[in-house]
């Protein structure tokens, strides 16, 4: 009921058990819905793309490290899927869509072999970055909310910036006097 109906909630499911005369607590039907497969041919539809177009799949994304001074700095990325070739790289302090902008610019300074570009749907890529994307003739691909698999290739160079560069950053620490 739950794939066939995805917009129906838990009291709607059920009250229609009732009628078919299953006797169970909407409670329990809260619960399961929650572990309900999903329909399962959406992830299945990305993944293909992915494969189908790694060659013409770029991906950009921000991460964030910490400062000596307690500040932090905002990572931003540009990597291709073909090769996770890292297009683009560059840090700020305070990211805004002129500042992504110019990077995009710096990161397809000619005709862009990549025909997607694809991004996670944080607040810092609003309607002018992907403005920006179109007017340089790629396609932009924005990933559903709270879905990290969706442009893994982005967040596994992240976890690997992280391990392999900003985990042997030494800690300084003030020394008392």
């Amino acid at each position: 009921m739950v794939v066939e109906n995805p917009t129906w909630g838990a009291p709607r499911i059920h009250g229609e058990l009732r009628m078919l005369g299953f006797d169970l607590s909407e409670r329990t039907i809260s619960r399961w819905m929650k572990r309900a497969p999903r329909d399962p041919g959406r992830a299945r539809r990305w993944l293909a793309f992915l494969r189908n177009h790694r060659e013409a799949i770029a991906a950009m994304d921000f991460f964030t490290a910490p400062t000596i001074t307690f500040g932090m700095l905002y990572c931003f990325f540009v990597i291709s899927h073909d090769r996770r070739r890292i297009l683009h790289v560059n840090v700020t302090k305070h990211p805004t869509s002129g500042w992504i902008i110019q990077q995009l610019r710096e990161a397809f300074p000619f005709e862009a072999s990549q025909k997607y570009l694809i991004f996670d749907r944080d607040q810092k890529f609003g309607f002018e970055v992907i403005a920006a994307v179109k007017a340089t003739r790629i396609i932009p691909k924005q990933t559903s909310f709270r879905s990290p698999w969706q442009n893994g290739v982005a967040e596994r160079w992240v976890g690997s910036c992280r391990r392999d560069l900003l985990d042997h950053i030494l800690r300084v620490r003030s020394l008392p006097s």
